[in-house]
């Protein structure tokens, strides 16, 4: 090995085992300052937990307080109190949902017996041993990377709660490995990644400056080639010496090298303008990208919904030629522009009384060479409130759904145990006859058919609250209405019911479970029928409205009264003499689970000359479909599906 390659080769290992070590210290530090924040985070969760489990013990205690002095019965009182206090099971379960790392919070008596938890299935089970989520944090590095990296299991932050200064109920909230690793991975790639970077540059820097110090020499080297060549030596053997040397392999390498990196950074690239182009499609902000001279280069398929024009015609237009100076928005957006400023969460009201916020961020090339371009946000302030609040509804719904059954399992066994001591009263009482006791017979016959009719109900609220299972597929909207209306248009023709569908030439493309939308269809058109007892029209129209198809069926029956609007979607409630107070529920249901929202409006005045109901169906367009812009009904009742009635 030539000297000049030793050099270069020692400089480089040099270099490339400093960084090293000082790479992984930095990783290492990073690691163990991630965990010291995720323990600090999940002690505060514990000290709540244990706030509201002492807040639920006194409430609970002062309510309801032990039957005796024993420690069984002051025991149980604390059981009751922990177990029906709301506040804290709401808490508990919050922190595992929005917690990225926590799997379980449970509350342990001093037996080690779980009291109550998030897992239902761990109640009254004795708690399994955990390694404690402190130790982790005192722990070397390789133990940190062993306990997080490896074998999945479960971490334990704990808070105890004492009674005559010893602990009689224990707070675990559990940290799940697999959690922090997922936590864990994306910034250690990136510090992974840093340091590589950091590993190639130091290393070319060091060849660098070993090929800059052993210049002279090459330079002596060519000056003896030559030298050679003119004392007769032989020019070619003399090139293949030149080819073979150090310098022409180190540049080689090194133009392979940068070759594997442009595609590997060209293979990155691509995969990035992928993921960015798939979560701009679910945006429900319009997001425009301009270069400096105003010419778009990537638009979000939201804008469609602000503009009424496909995103796909608007990449490569000018910014001019994008917003029309005579509209609200295109105004705003091209004084905007023109300021030069930066505009942050500018309120303006459109032409359909749309209130719409506009963002405008320049982007600095980092160099102070000037700006790369603009990025343009506009935000629908009602469709960010509506996704709040369907948050919000869908979080009380789900609340709702396992309470419920719940309720129904706990009636359903006691309904049971009196259906089979009837049925042995009943036996009694035939073998002594039809008149014995006072004729006690038609008594438990009468017990005997409510406690049937009961056992219904709670069998259908049972039915109710269990989950649905959809088959989506994508359906054209006007054959799924088509289908309902020839299912019904016998019996509408029966009762003297004409039934009037609207519907556009194009395909109205819906992504939906067909079977429980046309039910859902099939029950607002029977109850339009069944709300004109003489006859009448009932009106079916469906249209888009941007990213939503909708469906209005309205009827000229009686209409409904202002006071019971409220409570239609309530299961069993029902104005009808023979109604179950099903239908309308079920309806409501079947929009909320496809993601759709169910409105309603209603004239009861007979002299008016709208009287009758409308529902207002809305169910989101499958992936593709077009928009076209139409301004809301004013007046209507407008309900989220999700919303609790």
């Amino acid at each position: 090995m030539r000297l000049k390659t030793k050099l270069v080769v020692s400089a480089t290992g040099l270099t490339f085992a400093i960084v090293a070590v000082l790479s992984t210290l930095f990783v290492g530090e990073l690691l163990r300052q991630r965990i010291e924040q995720t323990a600090a985070a999940n002690d505060v969760l514990a000290h709540e937990v244990v706030l509201m489990t002492r807040q639920a013990v006194e409430t609970g205690l002062r309510a309801n307080p032990p039957s005796d002095g024993t420690d069984q019965a002051f025991d149980a009182a604390v059981k009751d109190a922990l177990r029906s206090h709301l506040p804290l099971s709401d808490i508990m379960n919050a922190i595992v949902r929005y917690s990225p790392t926590v799997q379980d919070v449970r509350v342990v008596d001093a037996r080690g017996n779980t009291v109550v938890s998030t897992d239902p299935d761990t109640v009254n089970q004795p708690m399994g041993r955990r390694n404690s989520l402190e130790s982790l944090q005192t722990g070397s590095i390789a133990y940190q990377i062993r306990q997080v990296f490896g074998k999945p299991r479960v971490l334990d932050t704990v808070q105890a709660l004492d009674r005559n200064g010893q602990s009689f109920l224990v707070v675990h909230v559990g940290v799940r490995s697999t959690f922090l690793k997922n936590s864990y991975e994306p910034w250690l790639r990136a510090a992974a990644l840093f340091a590589l970077l950091a590993a190639v540059a130091a290393m070319m820097f060091a060849a660098l400056l070993a090929n800059l110090a052993l210049q002279p020499i090459e330079a002596i080297s060519r000056q003896l080639e030559k030298l050679t060549t003119q004392q007769g030596g032989n020019p070619a053997l003399e090139k293949s010496k030149e080819s073979d040397s150090d310098a022409v392999v180190r540049v080689s390498q090194t133009i392979d090298r940068l070759g594997e990196q442009i595609r590997t950074k060209e293979a990155g690239f691509t995969a990035l303008q992928a993921n960015l182009n798939q979560m701009l499609d679910t945006l429900r902000d319009g997001v425009l990208m301009f270069t400096e001279d105003h010419r778009a280069v990537m638009v979000s398929d939201a804008v469609a919904y602000f503009l009424n024009r496909p995103e796909g015609e608007l990449v490569g237009k000018r910014l001019e030629e994008i917003f029309e100076p005579d509209t609200a928005l295109g105004a705003a957006v091209l004084s905007a522009f023109a300021s030069g400023d930066q505009v942050s969460a500018e309120r303006m009201t459109l032409e359909d009384g749309r209130q719409v916020q506009i963002s405008l961020d320049r982007i600095d090339d980092g160099l102070g060479g000037g700006s790369m371009g603009t990025l343009l946000t506009l935000r629908d302030i009602e469709s960010m409130m509506q996704l709040g609040q369907e948050l919000e509804i869908a979080r009380r719904l789900a609340a709702i759904g396992r309470l419920t059954a719940g309720v129904g399992h706990e009636v359903k066994n006691p309904i049971n145990a009196m259906v089979v001591h009837l049925e042995l009263l009943k036996g009694k009482l035939n073998a002594a006859g039809p008149e014995a006791f006072g004729g006690a017979q038609r008594h438990v016959d009468i017990l005997a058919n409510e406690m049937q009719r009961l056992d219904r109900v709670v069998q259908t609220l049972a039915d109710f609250s269990r989950p649905m299972e959809l088959t989506l597929k994508e359906h054209d909207l006007r054959r799924v209405i088509g289908a309902v209306v020839e299912l019904a248009s016998a019996e509408m023709q029966e009762n003297g019911v004409r039934v009037l569908v609207d519907a556009p030439a194009e395909p109205v493309m819906v992504r939906v479970d067909a079977e429980l939308v046309r039910q859902a269809v099939l029950n607002l058109l029977l109850n339009g029928m069944q709300a004109m007892p003489d006859g009448g029209t009932v009106r079916v129209a469906i249209r888009k409205d941007h990213q939503f198809s909708v469906v209005e069926i309205t009827d000229e029956g009686v209409g409904i009264p202002a006071d019971v609007l409220p409570r239609i979607f309530e299961l069993y409630f029902t104005t009808k003499p023979r109604g179950s107070g099903i239908g309308l529920a079920l309806t409501y249901r079947i929009l909320q689970i496809h993601g759709g929202a169910l409105d309603v409006r209603s004239n009861p005045d007979p002299m008016a000359s709208d009287r009758g109901t409308t529902f207002t169906l809305r169910l989101p367009l499958a992936a593709g479909a077009g928009t076209e812009t139409r301004k809301a009904t004013p007046g209507a009742r407008s309900r989220a599906v999700g919303e609790h009635v």
